[in-house]
């Protein structure tokens, strides 16, 4: 499986060890982040994380900054996905069972590393429930 992953300065440090960890799953990555602490705009690694994520280039996204917000705003732009902030274990499991998020955002300012890492193997491992939940993602879409 490939994964898209983008950042900024704030999430540099735990994009490092996400994909370390990722890699030694077997997981294919996709950086799309800084790999500097020196400040940048979010928006320029988040819409190529999620342009690949959108186009099938990978099957999921994980997406860092400091709060998490700007990053799940701009992902959030794209009609294909759906971007979660979790900040805990339940929300990303939940989010992948009942919105099948497909691009995670981790707000690397407020969360431990190690908590980070938990959050991706959740994601990863988390299966889309289907059913009465289907109908309400499909009904997420704003067609013009």
């Amino acid at each position: 499986m490939t994964i898209a992953i983008g950042n900024d300065h704030a999430g540099t440090e735990y994009k490092f060890e996400i994909i370390k960890h990722l890699e030694e799953k077997g997981y294919k990555v996709l950086n799309f982040g800084t790999d500097s602490n020196g400040s940048m705009d979010y928006p320029d690694a988040i819409h190529p994380t999620a342009d690949a994520v959108e186009s099938g280039k990978a099957e999921l996204g994980i997406i860092l900054c400091g709060s998490g917000n700007g990053a799940q705003m701009t992902a959030n732009k794209h009609q294909g996905i759906r971007a979660a902030l979790c900040w805990n274990k339940e929300l990303v499991e939940l989010t992948r069972q009942h919105n099948n998020a497909n691009v995670l955002t981790i707000p690397a300012r407020f969360v431990s590393l190690q908590q980070a890492i938990s959050f991706v193997d959740v994601f990863l491992s988390t299966e889309f429930e289907g059913g009465r939940h289907a109908t309400r993602v499909d009904k997420i879409s704003c067609a013009g």
